[in-house]
């Protein structure tokens, strides 16, 4: 359990702003009963000298707390103000978080998302509530890293999903920097002036302003991802970058077939560029033919079958959880953020959340006991557990 926490707590003191007393949060309710996975004496022993001894790192997370009532969700994100899920942070015992901070869903102005002004004080009341405690810090260099796991503290690389709100001014990517961003992709599932996403039916790969942006990412020290890009723009991008990316949460397409996959052509080509792919649990994302039924089994087949193609050295985990039923957030915003087309034509049962791998709290080391018990070496589950991750973070960041 990582150190104690001591953060707002409560927003009622703030004229003009939320009142969470009108919203019972996920957090406050025990929504559902967490999986550990089960271990040997001996594998759990394993297990806890991996944690106790190599950064433990989730490349893809949203760990704010959602309303207990998810017809509530648009109201809640329009006021500006979310609830980091501290105390399940608190037992992760996870040292580096990619937080993704919901970006996509900044609702303030618009029904779409993705507007400049609503990212920006999206990221600033964030940053704010992190500010006010001792568990979570901004980790904006190399040293910010290595200090989470000695410190028992968490360090939160902060994250957008798109490049979508800079629109055509790449100084914005200078601006977002400033703010302390320090990993963002190119596009989300739509496309948008640099490349095309992944739900788009054409892909007419990256543009002359997303090379740009490529560039200019590169000479800043911000990691480049494309786990929403379409085949082709990611393709272009990790041939223009001087850089390894990642494709922080996505799964391999051979074992699932829907667009929000990558095809091996582009997991071959990401760990050819010494970048790593990230391996989600969102319900209904990574499933399997042999485990249609999603739960840490299928999440897990996609890590095993993307080793095997790869290697050990280009594999990682970024489980794209969150604190609250995320089910219900994906039928929410089925429109907004285009995800009933992205699973078109894949008939999949669904489930109320995925099994083992269903909140930030258990999700990394429920994958880490999968990996101890399924007989990979201790040092190749702590390059997938993070040591990968960390590797693409010093090649790409400036310092």
């Amino acid at each position: 359990m990582k150190k104690a926490y001591r953060g707002y707590g409560s927003f009622e003191y703030l004229e003009g702003g939320a009142d969470y007393r009108r919203f019972a949060l996920a957090a406050d309710v025990l929504r559902v009963p967490s999986s550990a996975y089960a271990l040997t004496r001996d594998e759990q022993r394993r297990v806890d000298e991996i944690f106790a001894q190599h950064p433990i790192v989730s490349m893809h997370d949203h760990t704010a707390i959602f309303p207990a009532d998810m017809d509530e969700v648009f109201e809640y994100r329009r006021q500006g103000r979310e609830w980091t899920g501290y105390a399940g942070l608190a037992a992760s015992d996870v040292d580096v978080f990619f937080e993704n901070f919901m970006d996509g869903t900044a609702l303030i102005t618009s029904s779409k998302g993705w507007k400049w002004d609503d990212i920006v004080f999206d990221l600033g009341m964030r940053f704010s509530d992190i500010a006010h405690q001792d568990l979570v810090y901004r980790a904006e260099r190399l040293a910010d890293l290595d200090e989470a796991k000695p410190s028992g503290r968490i360090a939160f690389v902060a994250c957008l999903e798109a490049a979508t709100p800079i629109e055509n001014e790449i100084d914005r990517i200078d601006v977002l920097y400033g703010l302390g961003v320090r990993c963002m992709g190119i596009t989300y599932s739509e496309a948008n002036a640099l490349g095309s996403g992944l739900r788009e039916r054409s892909d007419a790969g990256l543009t002359d302003l997303g090379r740009a942006a490529v560039r200019r990412m590169d000479r800043l020290g911000m990691t480049i991802d494309v786990a929403h890009c379409g085949d082709r723009t990611s393709l272009e991008v990790i041939e223009a970058s001087d850089k390894p990316i990642l494709v922080t949460h996505a799964g391999a397409r051979s074992l699932w077939d829907t667009r929000r996959m990558k095809p091996d052509e582009v997991i071959r080509a990401c760990a050819a560029k010494g970048g790593v792919i990230g391996i989600e649990a969102a319900p209904h994302t990574t499933l399997t033919r042999a485990h249609p039924r999603h739960s840490i089994e299928s999440v897990m087949e996609h890590v095993a079958y993307c080793v095997d193609l790869v290697g050990v050295d280009h594999v990682g985990l970024g489980p794209d959880t969150l604190f609250g039923d995320h089910v219900a957030l994906h039928h929410a915003f089925a429109g907004p953020l285009s995800l009933g087309a992205i699973q078109q034509g894949a008939t999949f049962e669904e489930v109320p959340y995925v099994d083992g791998m269903e909140n930030p709290t258990e999700a990394m080391r429920n994958a880490v006991g999968w990996l101890v018990r399924h007989g990979y070496a201790d040092l190749d589950v702590a390059k997938i557990a993070g040591g990968n991750a960390m590797r693409v973070l010093r090649a790409t960041w400036a310092r």
